[in-house]
């Protein structure tokens, strides 16, 4: 086996601001390839997140530990047991290792990942939310606009502004229904259930994800639970499956991202144990190239909503895979077949 990688930068549509960073227009990310003796290319992707210590430069230095002979496409439970003994985070870096030898299994197996996950993909059914990041009220009329063609819509919230910028996306589309994500913002209980009956009363709020720090106690988290009028998902707050039942007491759902599980094992697994609690499961991403948005797609299945549109807030994807017709995820057209079904562009 050989294992290589590269950093890429992706160039953003519009300036990107959460509720606990401050505005960027690029990203980076780590393509990772793993090349099998017969040729067999698997491709992965980490885009790491400054919120758990990670970046380009952790996963770069992670990577150039990993002994390539202890990698095999032929047994990927165990390339990550040889992963884990190097270190006990960096799940960036090891969520890219993971998809790139599940891209190489499903290709020597002539499969799609989703299929030897045995979960099927069902093609034209999936909806994916657009997000709105958080901007001032004029430029977010625009993006609204710019949106208009996605069904669902995704706002960040979680700042001073926060009426004004739902007041704006409500001028230009009064009724669609829109997923909030307050990213830790609002600091008590009594805050975050005081914002979350204001978005109650937009009557087209479908729910809330992490309005407070994980650091909030789980009697607090049990306490906005019991009240909300709207459903909490647990996002900064729910990383793994072994988290899963401090978040059955705290959540009604939880979002799985795969470079939190360290790959579309891990995010299987987590998943599962979501559903098997209980929970509305989604999954969502970062900023990210088509690859992790393919291999998020690939777990599609197991989710009640999706937030996999990383790879549209860009303008210089190098890659083709998963696409989406007006919102809905689609793998109609892919030139691979196998693995992740993703190209790199001419």
């Amino acid at each position: 086996m050989k294992l290589t990688f590269r950093r890429v930068e992706l160039r953003l549509a519009h300036t990107w601001t959460i509720a606990r960073t401050e505005g960027t227009n690029t990203s980076e990310v780590v393509i990772v390839e793993v090349t099998g003796a017969d040729g067999t290319v698997g491709r992965g992707e980490a885009a790491p997140i400054s919120r758990y210590k990670e970046s380009v430069e952790t996963v770069e230095a992670f990577l150039k530990k990993v002994d390539a002979r202890g990698l095999s496409f032929g047994d990927v439970p165990g390339s990550m047991t040889y992963l884990e003994t190097l270190s006990t985070g960096d799940h960036a870096a090891k969520c890219a290792l993971n998809i790139a030898l599940l891209d190489g299994a499903g290709k020597r197996e002539e499969k799609a990942i989703y299929d030897l996950l045995g979960l099927g993909f069902r093609d034209q059914h999936h909806v994916t939310s657009f997000t709105i990041g958080i901007d001032t009220a004029e430029v977010i009329r625009k993006k609204v606009i710019e949106a208009e063609i996605f069904p669902v819509l995704k706002m960040k919230v979680g700042v001073a502004g926060d009426r004004e910028n739902m007041a704006a996306l409500r001028e230009i589309s009064p009724q669609k229904p829109v997923r909030v994500d307050a990213n830790e913002g609002w600091k008590t209980r009594e805050q975050a259930l005081e914002m979350i009956e204001w978005l109650a009363r937009d009557g087209h709020v479908q729910f809330v994800e992490q309005p407070m720090p994980t650091t909030t106690a789980v009697k607090d988290w049990a306490w906005l639970k019991e009240r909300s009028p709207l459903p909490i998902f647990g996002d900064e707050s729910y990383h793994t499956a072994s988290d899963v039942k401090v978040a059955a007491e705290c959540f009604h759902g939880v979002n799985v991202k795969l470079v939190k599980t360290g790959g579309i094992s891990g995010g299987f697994e987590a998943l599962r144990a979501a559903q098997k609690a209980g929970l509305k499961t989604m999954i969502g991403c970062m900023i990210e190239s088509s690859v992790l948005i393919s291999a998020a797609a690939q777990l599609a299945e197991l989710c009640d909503y999706l937030d996999i549109d990383g790879n549209i807030l860009i303008t210089n994807d190098p890659y083709l895979g998963v696409q989406q017709n007006k919102g809905v995820l689609t793998f109609t057209g892919a030139v691979e077949k196998h693995g992740l079904r993703v190209t790199p562009r001419a």
